[in-house]
């Protein structure tokens, strides 16, 4: 009965571990990331012209090194528009980001070149295996009457 109760046991810690190991994120030695953004938001209800309301909005994109040890490498940042034209590159040479440290981006109000289905295609890449970077875009529109605030996260995609 005693040596039942040490495999069980045994068992049990080994699937404990397991499942702890299969929680951590895999480090990774680069991936592109697929951010959507907005240079406006479409609200209310549709006017005498068929159209509803819309309310520019800033991004500020956020690239955050989540590997307390190891750089990255941003190799680009490139902003499409919503019909998937490329609207400009933010990234002209390779960046390091330090361990915890942050590259931002900022794309002003009054940039509606993106449309309402923008988005940013980030490649990231490391010398060695790292933790991936969390990436997200801030949108916000402030005025002294109200505030608009959300936030978008990139997703890993493949490429090819």
């Amino acid at each position: 009965m005693r040596t039942v109760l040490r495999c069980c046991t045994l068992l049990l810690g080994l699937a404990a571990a397991s499942a702890f190991a299969a929680d951590e994120p895999a480090l990774l030695s680069g991936q592109t990331l697929y951010l959507p953004v907005y240079s406006h938001v479409y609200h209310g209800d549709p006017g005498k012209d068929g159209k509803p309301s819309q309310t520019l909005v800033s991004t500020h994109v956020s690239i955050r090194n989540t590997d307390p040890q190891a750089s990255i490498r941003l190799v680009s940042a490139r902003y499409y528009d919503t019909i998937g034209k490329l609207v400009r590159s933010y990234v002209s040479a390779p960046a390091v980001i330090p361990p915890l440290g942050t590259h931002e981006i900022f794309v002003p109000r009054t940039d509606t070149a993106g449309g309402s289905g923008a988005n940013f295609l980030i490649v990231w890449a490391a010398e060695a295996p790292a933790n991936p970077p969390i990436v997200e875009a801030l949108h916000a529109d402030i005025r002294e009457a109200r505030t608009l605030m959300f936030i978008t996260t990139g997703q890993p995609i493949r490429t090819r």
